[in-house]
Formats: C-alpha cells, sequence, structure tokens
C-alpha cells in the first residue's frame, strides 16, 4: 500500500499522445528528487488519439500514477476534477510541458506561512524567455485583473501549488471552466484572506503553442466579467443573510 502522498500533481492532458511518453518519466523522475512521497493524476481530457492508452501503460509500471477521464476537452474541467481526487497535503498543478521540482522545493519552504504558492512571471527575479506577444497578453491580463478584482497577485497561469484544506474549501465554488479556472480559484483564495505566496518562476516555451492566444482575448474578457458578476452576486447575498 502506498504511503499518502505529501505532494499530489496535477497534470490536464488533451491529444499528447507525441508529447507525453517521454515527458511524463520525466516528470515522474523531477517528482522523486524531492525525496517525499507523491501521486501524479493524469487529467485526460477529450483526447482523441491515444494520450490514455499511453498514461495507461506508464500507470500499469508506477502505482503513483492514476488517471481519470473525462469526455469533452476543457482544462479547467480537468484541472477541477483531478484536484477533488488528489490526497496530498499539497496540491500542484503542473502542465506536461511546463513542471518544476525547484517550485515545489521553494514551495515546500513556505509551508508556515502560505497557503497557495504562485510560480510567477512578473516578479523580481522571474525570467520570461516566452515571445515579446505572449509577455505582453501576460501583463495586458494582470492589468484587467487589477481592474475588475484589485487583484494584488501578479500571475494566476502556470505552476500553483494549493493546501489541501483550501482546495477542499474553494474549489467546489469556482463556476469557471477552460482557462479561467485557475484565475477564479486565485481570486476566490485572495478574498478569502488565505496567505498567498509568489515566486519567480522560468518561462521558456518548449514547443509552439498549440492554440492561438489572441483568439482566447474575447472568450477570456467575456469570462472574467462573468467571474466579476458572480462574486458580486455571491457578496450581495451573504449581505442579505
Amino acid at each position: 500500500m502506498l504511503p499518502t502522498p505529501a505532494v499530489s500533481a496535477i497534470i490536464p492532458v488533451h491529444n499528447e499522445a507525441g508529447f507525453i511518453d517521454s515527458a511524463l518519466p520525466h516528470l515522474i523522475a523531477s517528482m522523486e528528487s524531492l525525496g517525499v512521497a507523491f501521486e501524479v493524476i493524469i487529467a485526460e481530457n477529450g483526447s482523441t488519439d491515444v494520450t490514455a492508452e499511453i498514461v495507461a501503460r506508464i500507470g500499469d509500471t508506477d502505482d503513483r500514477v492514476t488517471m481519470i477521464r473525462l469526455p469533452e476537452a476543457d482544462y479547467g474541467a480537468a484541472m477541477r476534477a483531478g484536484f477533488l481526487e488528489a490526497k496530498g497535503a499539497w496540491i500542484v498543478n503542473f502542465d506536461i510541458d511546463y513542471f518544476s521540482a525547484d517550485f515545489i522545493r521553494s514551495g515546500l519552504r513556505t509551508t508556515a506561512s502560505a497557503d497557495i504558492v504562485l510560480a510567477s512571471k512578473r516578479v523580481a527575479g522571474s525570467d520570461d524567455r516566452r515571445s515579446l506577444l505572449r509577455r505582453l497578453g501576460t501583463w495586458g491580463f494582470n492589468v484587467v485583473l487589477r481592474m475588475l478584482f484589485q487583484a494584488e497577485v501578479t500571475d494566476t497561469h502556470g505552476m500553483k501549488m494549493i493546501r489541501r484544506s483550501v482546495v477542499e474549501e474553494l474549489v467546489p465554488a469556482v463556476q469557471s471552466t477552460k482557462d479561467l479556472f485557475d484565475t477564479e480559484l486565485v481570486i476566490r483564495a485572495e478574498r478569502a484572506g488565505h496567505r498567498i505566496a509568489e515566486v519567480p518562476a522560468m518561462v521558456e516555451e518548449l514547443r509552439t503553442a498549440r492554440s492561438s492566444f489572441v483568439k482566447r482575448i474575447p472568450r477570456t474578457l467575456v469570462g472574467l466579467w462573468r467571474i466579476r458578476r458572480s462574486l458580486r452576486r455571491e457578496a450581495r447575498h451573504h449581505v442579505a443573510e
């Protein structure tokens, strides 16, 4: 019987057959370097290739790797399902092409003073090697968060590490899916008074982006406005009670 994990890594994947066969063993090796018990939960969502078969094969030889499957492609829904399935005291969200054991080490050093640790591309010491367009997009997204939510965090996308009790408290209330699930979760955590630490991140694109950044802008703005409206409605309901 496996020990209770100290860390659960949640990895949403969709049609990653050409990448995951080599990336997942690399991720497992990175987790092993931590020296703590861990689990890796692959949240496969709507893949039409052999991604699930590859993950199942790796899981057959390593009990620390499990897979959950969702019928439709939805990054946020996959993240939610993985978070709720996780058993670790700390739950970390990685992408299959963006993960770092060093980030977890930094997070574990903050366990006494933080409930959430964010890998930020915008704090001092970070090294963002992406294209100028994507760096400008992150800056603009942060401006919108400050305008709509008075958010103090500098980055809600990317690697994050969350205390299990916070996940259990807040994830059921998050309504956003797709690529705004984690943004809403972080905003809710900030508003609930949870302690958030940001550590510098090094970001380098290992492959060409699979979705159009420009095409996501209208959907993102509409989604953020819906989050704002939902939070305001909840606040009014709370006052009425």
